[in-house]
């Protein structure tokens, strides 16, 4: 059995990689007339991209999975009698690349014998380009077969996650999820439960080799005796077979196991989907404490307030989390997988913020922790009648944790001058000296974090996402109409204790 590999489910897409397109897809387009001419065609090529290249030697230029266009000018005239297309042949193959495209004009007119006998000798496919079909065409082909793949792969995903979710609404939900999940996958679905032993199965029997295999992985992910909580994801495969763990929750010890005879590039997606929806199934939610918060959940809903639900709450205190990915918007799947690896369902998704409402302490006793591929700010520990400053609390912490470039910052909650003084004088001191601001909710906004940032112009227009001359357009207006000299550290001072107590 081959090493396993792992993968945090926070850096998995949140949409399948674009699929590679059969050779055979690409020979079928009777407006190109490609024609294989050497090299196998047992079992399928897939190729990834195309590539055109004169140079002698391509290697340097090759990422592996190209079919890779030439015309031949690199060619010298005793190629034929000598090694030159065997080597030429051989480094396109020790690259990775999949195919090779001999196009017969303008410089040959027939595709050399040489070149042939080398693609077969080191079954490398050999396509005949006709002298009408240019290369650009070839690679605009393989691009336009390239999208409708990924539409397809893309619509295959959202149909799964859709049933699926219908599956988890339905009396059995665990069973329910799993045999879907056997179905979208053509596989097997195993759900295995804290102490190792299989809760629930759907899908075809595998044979006993891969069960011990599918056995054997989900140990990489389970918690280990401490309760340190183990990758969220592993692969591996034994012969055809591939095989996949995905941790459930936050460390509660259920393991979700797959194993499929094929993989194709949706198939993490749809399995995590899965493994979002088995978390909250398995999770807290169901036991006695789960179903007082729901009850909690639904009182406040209803208009209760918070300080009549928070005897459902238990003793507990909570945090909340405001998170960004790295890179693009979030959406649902990204979204509810930050939350499986938080340790809560409670997520709520905005534009380009995911919020989590995450119950304190998590499994270890620990805090909330820096997700790969997230920017977190996490609030203080609140009761529930807290939880609105939570709120913009963690949302500061994620600004100044974005402005820094820093995983996760958390707020600081230690006694400050503020204690020195009674609310009530410190919220009136606050409300006069900020009072020409007060209509004006943007400008407060960008003065609290340009002081939060030292003055920082740059790391002020990433926090607010905003360009760098419109942070110094609302801080000469705040000056002005403060009507005072915002270089002098005294008054610099004076605004934070406002705005900290405002």
């Amino acid at each position: 059995m081959e090493e396993a590999h792992t993968m945090p489910d926070a850096l998995a897409p949140a949409v399948p990689p674009t699929p590679p397109v059969p050779l055979s897809a690409l020979l079928a387009r009777e407006d190109l007339g490609l024609r294989q001419i050497a090299g196998p065609t047992d079992p399928p090529v897939v190729i990834h991209w195309a590539h055109t290249s004169e140079m002698a030697d391509p290697y340097p230029y090759l990422l592996g999975g190209e079919l890779l266009l030439t015309a031949g000018v690199q060619i010298p005239e005793a190629a034929g009698s000598g090694t030159y297309f065997d080597d030429y042949v051989a480094r396109i193959v020790e690259a990775g690349g999949a195919a090779l495209g001999f196009g017969l004009a303008p410089v040959h007119d027939t595709v050399p014998r040489a070149l042939v006998a080398a693609c077969d000798r080191y079954g490398l496919p050999l396509l005949e380009v006709p002298p009408r079909t240019t290369f650009s065409g070839v690679a605009r082909a393989v691009w336009q077969l390239m999208a409708q793949a990924r539409l397809a792969e893309l619509r295959r995903v959202t149909e799964a996650q859709q049933s699926l979710a219908s599956a988890a609404a339905r009396p059995d939900p665990v069973p329910s999820v799993l045999r879907q999940l056997a179905r979208r996958l053509t596989g097997h679905a195993v759900l295995y439960g804290p102490d190792g032993t299989e809760t629930a199965a759907a899908g075809r029997e595998p044979a006993a080799g891969v069960r011990r295999a599918l056995a054997a992985l989900t140990e990489v992910v389970r918690p280990d005796a401490t309760g340190t909580p183990g990758p969220a994801s592993a692969t591996d495969t034994l012969g055809d077979t591939h095989l996949a763990a995905y941790a459930l929750g936050a460390g509660e010890g259920f393991v979700l196991a797959v194993a499929t005879t094929r993989r194709e590039s949706g198939d993490h997606t749809i399995a995590s989907v899965a493994s979002v929806l088995l978390s909250l199934l398995t999770g807290e939610h169901q036991s006695g404490a789960g179903a007082a918060r729901s009850s909690a959940f639904v009182r406040l809903l209803l208009g209760a307030r918070p300080q009549e639900v928070a005897p459902l709450l238990g003793e507990g205190s909570w945090a909340v989390v405001h998170a960004r990915p790295e890179a693009g918007l979030p959406d649902a799947v990204a979204a509810s997988a930050l939350g499986a690896a938080l340790g809560s369902p409670l997520v709520d998704l905005a534009h380009d913020v995911v919020r989590v409402l995450v119950p304190l302490p998590l499994s270890g006793g620990q805090e909330p922790q820096a997700q790969p591929g997230w920017t977190l700010g996490v609030s203080a520990a609140v009761t529930p009648d807290g939880w609105p400053d939570a709120d913009t609390q963690a949302a500061r912490a994620l600004a100044r944790a974005r402005a820094t470039r820093t995983p996760l910052v958390r707020h600081g909650a230690r006694p400050g001058l503020a204690d020195l003084l009674p609310p009530a004088d410190a919220e009136s001191y606050a409300r006069t000296l900020l009072a020409p601001l007060a209509d004006h909710p943007a400008l407060t906004e960008t003065l609290r974090n340009w002081l939060a940032l030292h003055g920082s112009w740059d790391r002020t227009a990433v926090a607010l996402d905003v360009h760098r001359n419109t942070v110094r357009q609302r801080i000469t207006r705040c000056a002005t109409l403060l009507d005072t000299d915002l270089d002098d550290p005294d008054v610099r001072m004076e605004l934070w204790f406002a705005l900290r107590n405002g």
